[in-house]
């Protein structure tokens, strides 16, 4: 795609990577232009499609950016649950008042985004085009979740008292039984983070709108809205 753009009057490419490209946390908080370690074939082709970008603005000034969302949520996402998959039955259970159990310590961390912040970050960076141009940027929230402290939290969203139990990594596997989730949920804790959004906040002014409660309690609510768990169940 890029060899075809370069003769062209292109003014701006705006290349959506992810978070997936840092794969393993070294140090907090990651910064976008800190040694990544992609866990997966997803986030590595993302990392080299990153490199092979930003390689082209240094070397031929091709106007291109990079914007790098965490776990796209708001309403009508299927968004990453307290347990960092995407079973429905874990809000169920919670809704219920019944126990939900967590692996290891519950201190891995997920950092959901609402989509209209992403949204943002893509929109700011057309509007401030020479600021970001040959740069990467995140598109999170403020703050990132423990997976402890998001389950508490939907604890209380349901009005239900908390019951949490936590396993080794090895028993939450025997325990939960579907590969699939197991799978997921690999991937999302071993790249646990907390992801700085300081250069977009420097550069063009991002500024989240909502704060992360907000975006996982609004994503909530319309799939109890819209009878997500009644499908869930069936």
């Amino acid at each position: 795609m890029t060899e075809a753009l370069k003769n062209t009057n292109l003014s701006h490419y705006v290349f959506c990577s992810s978070i997936w490209a840092h794969g393993k946390a070294t140090i907090f908080p990651i910064v976008e232009d800190q040694p990544k370690f992609p866990l997966d074939e997803y986030g590595l082709q993302k990392a080299k499609s990153e490199e092979y970008l930003h390689h082209l603005y240094r070397q031929e000034s091709f106007p291109e950016t990079v914007i790098m969302p965490g776990q796209i949520s708001g309403p009508g996402w299927v968004i990453m649950n307290p347990v960092a998959n995407h079973d429905y039955m874990v809000f169920i259970k919670i809704a219920r008042g019944e126990e939900i159990a967590l692996p290891n310590f519950g201190m891995e961390t997920l950092h959901h985004v609402h989509a209209d912040d992403v949204a943002q970050v893509f929109f700011n960076a057309i509007n401030h085009r020479k600021a970001a141009l040959g740069e990467s940027f995140h598109a999170v929230g403020e703050e990132s979740i423990t997976l402890l402290g998001y389950a508490q939290a939907m604890y209380r969203y349901f009005k239900q008292e908390e019951r949490i139990k936590f396993l080794s990594w090895n028993e939450w596997c025997e325990y939960t039984n579907n590969p699939d989730y197991i799978d997921r949920r690999y991937y999302h804790i071993a790249g646990s983070g907390n992801f700085s959004i300081e250069k977009g906040k420097r550069l063009f002014g991002y500024k989240p709108r909502f704060t992360l409660l907000e975006t996982i309690e609004e994503s909530v609510a319309y799939m109890v809205e819209n009878n997500w768990f009644d499908s869930a169940k069936k």
